[in-house]
């Protein structure tokens, strides 16, 4: 607090200024405070998910999103370090996750798919209301994906990330530099339908399944235990592997080998 100066400075840093539905001069914002409120409330209610925020700095102090703000209170609100390290303790979020996996809300439903299909356990909602999607996600300790706001701004809610790209592909790049994702690529190891884990099974024991151009020129199948979904290496893989590459690419990084081959 400075002298008479009743007003809030708050500063948002990094890209968390461009989450912001109010007025801001670079980031700031300066306001009078006209209730009594934490700073997890005062931040969601311009515009930013709690979820986004990496440190919160109150008048110099590292503080909890619990804190409560007073009028001349100066405000520095940090997003999360990249890569974000999610089964590190922090003071905003003192029970990390024991790993990284995924919760994909329905409006980013492509990009689960293509998490799947890179080997990253990405499980789809039980039950697509707001609620239920946020429970299932404390309960199954997954981080939240979503380009719903207003998903974040549940308590329940500790881990998630407002997905800022529009195109799936561009969202799994964004993902994947997000959260170090790419040592973790094992492609073609899940069932990009329902998140199973596949494993191998012999052409003999899948004949009655094949049509005949699959039966003549595949001979490695991998089926899904949970959902039987039967996978070989067709021409859509081809078209994974080239979206594969493309990603490696744009990241600088190398391709990791499928998890299968024919």
């Amino acid at each position: 607090m400075q002298g008479n100066d009743q007003r809030l400075h708050i500063r948002f840093h990094e890209d968390l200024s461009s989450l912001l539905t109010v007025a801001a001069d670079g980031g700031k914002v300066e306001m009078d405070l006209d209730r009594r409120t934490s700073i997890k409330d005062l931040i969601e209610s311009l515009g930013v998910p709690h979820t986004e925020v990496g440190q919160i700095i109150l008048n110099g102090v590292e503080s909890e999103f619990s804190a409560i703000v007073r009028g001349g209170d100066r405000i520095e609100v940090l997003a999360q370090p990249i890569p974000v390290s999610v089964t590190v303790p922090t003071i905003l979020r003192p029970d990390p996750l024991p790993d990284v996996k995924f919760l994909v809300d329905v409006n980013v439903a492509k990009l689960g798919t293509l998490l799947r299909m890179v080997g990253i356990d990405a499980a789809r909602p039980i039950n697509h209301d707001d609620k239920a999607l946020a429970r299932q996600a404390a309960r199954e300790g997954r981080i939240l994906l979503s380009r719903d706001r207003n998903l974040f701004k549940r308590k329940v809610v500790v881990f998630g990330r407002l997905v800022r790209a529009e195109n799936p592909e561009d969202q799994l790049v964004e993902l994947t530099g997000l959260y170090d994702l790419f040592s973790h690529f094992r492609p073609f190891s899940r069932c990009m339908s329902c998140n199973g884990i596949l494993r191998q099974v012999e052409k003999q024991a899948v004949l009655h399944r094949l049509e005949p151009l699959t039966e003549k020129y595949y001979h490695t199948f991998h089926i899904c235990p949970n959902c039987d979904n039967l996978y070989w290496a067709g021409t859509h893989r081809e078209r994974m592997l080239e979206l594969l590459e493309r990603i490696a690419q744009r990241l600088g990084v190398d391709l990791p080998p499928p998890n299968h081959v024919d």
